[in-house]
């Protein structure tokens, strides 16, 4: 069974190496259990799809909220699903702060990434649109 789960969370280290391990690593060790997903990070904000098997999402949303490299780590959605819909990415990647600012308008009060204030459906629909929009980089 497929499952898709989108969390947002703080980083507690906003340097550009501390990113880059953590999509290093999801690059590693997704492939193994069948994840994929996108990471979506600005002003020190992480915005994450996971899909794959519902044992292997929740196993890795355990980790998740353990992992000292992120705080403040909520839940906004989370679903069965027939298909993924970020199957080409064992992790992609959006930088927040190069995307157009009028997508990040359309979805919330400011032209800013800021998964906390509006629902998971919102975040989900901004994740979508920057797919369709090609800002996901990292495909693998």
């Amino acid at each position: 069974m497929l499952v898709r789960l989108l969390y947002a969370s703080r980083a507690v280290d906003t340097r550009a190496e501390t990113i880059e391990s953590i999509l290093a690593q999801s690059r590693q060790f997704n492939p193994s259990s069948g994840i994929t997903g996108i990471l979506c990070y600005g002003g020190g904000i992480f915005l994450q799809a996971i899909e794959g098997g519902r044992n292997a999402v929740s196993d890795l949303y355990g980790h998740i909220q353990k992992d000292v490299r992120h705080k403040d780590v909520v839940l906004l959605h989370y679903e069965e699903i027939s298909e993924r819909r970020f199957g080409g990415w064992t992790m992609g990647q959006v930088d927040a702060s190069r995307v157009n600012t009028n997508i990040l308008l359309k979805y919330s009060e400011r032209a800013e990434l800021d998964p906390y204030s509006v629902s998971g459906k919102v975040s989900l629909a901004l994740l979508e649109e920057l797919m369709a929009t090609a800002s996901i980089i990292g495909r693998a």
